[in-house]
């Protein structure tokens, strides 16, 4: 099967010559433009998670001997999580092939972070099935890179700390307060403010309220250890 230019130059970006171009145009291929004669790559996403799994599984195992469950646990959660997948598929212009159908297209389908992190998986199925796991799993270590050595940065969940922080203190619950909104209906902006008992105050802004509300939390988080150093 023949390929166009721009796959052809996506799959030197992904740094994997197919063997079988048609998987890579599977993993590219959306439920919204499928047929009985075009698979979407919804079965290749369910294998490509697994994939991704195990590589980021024996990442961390091989990686720190002397972590227990407890700590490679959340380390492998930030790894494997969709916003991390929809993260690397930006970095190599994925969403930029991604054959959508009409409807999806017009709502920015090309920017949603499910898709793209949906297609992620299925494009690390897609390398597995053509060249096998060893083949999978270099390209995988390749594109997360310096996600991997840098995880315990990620692996906390910072609405989560600033909670346990707040009850530590006897303070209520951090509450969240969405300040403001904008931006087109397919690719929305919000901006969060997070408030503790004490007034202590950050905002956050991201592409999601719950993104937003995250990295609230984070930035009062690293404000409050600062002013404990």
């Amino acid at each position: 099967m023949k390929i166009s230019a721009d796959l052809t130059a996506f799959a030197q970006r992904l740094g994997h010559p197919y063997r079988d171009p048609e998987l890579l145009v599977r993993a590219l291929t959306h439920a919204s433009i499928s047929s009985s004669t075009r698979q979407s790559n919804e079965r290749l996403e369910f294998l490509g998670d697994r994939v991704l799994a195990l590589t980021m599984a024996q990442a961390l195992f091989m990686g720190d001997r002397g972590a227990a469950e407890g700590q490679l646990a959340p380390r492998f959660n930030a790894l494997v999580r969709q916003e991390t997948c929809a993260d690397v598929a930006r970095e190599i212009g994925l969403g930029d092939v991604l054959k959508l159908g009409r409807s999806e297209t017009m709502s920015g389908g090309r920017r949603k972070e499910a898709l793209l992190g949906d297609a992620m998986e299925a494009l690390i199925a897609s390398i597995f099935l053509d060249a096998g796991f060893e083949t999978a799993q270099q390209v995988v270590l390749r594109l997360w890179g310096a996600r991997i050595a840098n995880v315990d940065l990620d692996a906390r969940d910072a609405k989560t700390a600033l909670q346990e922080w707040a009850q530590a203190r006897g303070y209520t619950t951090p509450t969240y307060t969405e300040l403001n909104r904008d931006g087109p209906d397919h690719q929305p902006n919000f901006t969060v403010e997070v408030r503790l008992q004490n007034n202590e105050v950050a905002e956050g802004r991201a592409g999601t309220k719950r993104q937003a509300e995250q990295s609230a939390a984070k930035a009062l988080l690293a404000r409050l250890e600062n002013q404990s150093d």
